[in-house]
């Protein structure tokens, strides 16, 4: 999570927090909350933990009965905006302090949701009591507000980024797949995404029962088209060839890469590598393409791991020719270092490799 992120929780947010419960529950002590949540700690806390510590301390300053700080914290939901990721200390409240209070809180988290995502607070009560959480996620998926409905694929991702992993789910899925079959139509974007989502991860485990659904659902309706496209992008970047077939790319010994070039085969860390091909088709009749290349990255420990970049999704006549022109970056970034060493490149064809470079990155 970016430094910046974590802003959001600043002074003036707290500040606004500690007036609106004052306003609403006149035993609040307004500057003890600001004192604590302002502690020797509070600069160095990541996002996470900014959120997670003024938590505690509107648990510590709140009166002790959970229903009555949750009625609390419900009266002042408006006054903050909607869709602010600054708000999820709603849902973090009721994940924190609610498992003992069930009923409560599956009505609070499904008020907090709509207000900001509850995705991560629900998962303490599925690993609690899975049964009875995914029934109610179950009838969560059928609500009429979307961002309900969302949490309800949401909320039991396996493997949610930034939330912990539903080891049980994970290990076998089937609890999760009555809510994508209510999902899979859903007139929101917002929620098909989520929907897609939960499929990759269990795509990554369980790459034969994505396969199986993605066979059941193609070509029934467009919403579930689009679902199945995204829930597969993992078994297509590694070259699944039944996921591959399932939208038309196939494997074919008629589509060749010529011309394959790099600008320079050395190149310095943030610099950028210039690459160039051709592809040409003897094939009969039209061909789909999916066309990505492959960059073999040397690790810190001298070993290589390999990283998929999509070019594009294109479609090819007999005897014609295809040109691409590509420049890929060797910045350094949060999320890829990069480090010295013999590098290579490889250009693939619907899944399968069609032409490979080593180069140094220095």
């Amino acid at each position: 999570m970016a430094d910046a992120l974590k802003d959001l929780y600043n002074y003036e947010l707290i500040s606004k927090i500690a007036n609106e419960i004052s306003n609403v529950y006149t035993d609040f002590n307004r500057e003890t909350f600001v004192d604590k949540v302002f502690d020797e700690s509070w600069t160095e806390k990541t996002l996470k933990e900014r959120m997670r510590h003024i938590t505690i301390c509107l648990g510590e300053t709140l009166p002790n009965k959970f229903e009555k700080s949750i009625e609390i914290l419900s009266s002042i939901l408006d006054k903050f905006p909607r869709g602010q990721l600054s708000s999820i200390i709603f849902p973090d409240y009721v994940e924190v302090y609610g498992l003992d209070h069930w009923e409560k809180s599956i009505e609070a988290l499904e008020i907090f949701t709509q207000h900001s995502t509850a995705e991560f607070a629900v998962r303490p009560f599925i690993v609690q009591d899975q049964e009875r959480m995914m029934t109610q996620m179950i009838k969560w998926s059928t609500h009429p507000n979307e961002h309900v409905r969302r949490l309800a694929s949401e909320g039991c991702r396996p493997k949610l980024p930034w939330g912990m992993v539903l080891k049980s789910l994970k290990k076998d899925p089937t609890p999760i797949l009555p809510i994508l079959e209510n999902l899979k139509e859903d007139e929101s974007l917002y929620v098909r995404k989520s929907v897609a989502n939960n499929l990759n991860d269990i795509s990554k485990d369980h790459p034969t029962l994505v396969l199986k659904i993605a066979k059941e659902w193609y070509g029934k309706n467009p919403h579930t088209n689009w679902i199945i496209k995204h829930a597969c992008r993992t078994l297509l970047k590694k070259g699944n060839i039944e996921a591959l077939t399932i939208f038309g790319f196939q494997t074919t010994k008629a589509i060749h890469i010529d011309q394959f070039q790099l600008q320079s085969d050395k190149i310095e860390i943030g610099g950028d590598l210039n690459f160039s091909f051709t592809i040409h088709s003897n094939e009969p009749t039209t061909t789909k393409l999916r066309i990505e290349f492959a960059i073999d990255y040397v690790k810190s420990k001298g070993n290589r791991t390999r990283k998929i970049f999509k070019i594009s999704e294109n479609t090819i006549e007999n005897d014609k020719t295809l040109s691409y022109n590509k420049t890929h970056s060797f910045k350094n970034l949060s999320t890829r270092k990069h480090y010295p060493g013999q590098h290579s490149i490889t250009i693939l064809i619907n899944g399968v490799e069609s032409g490979t470079y080593d180069f140094t990155v220095s």
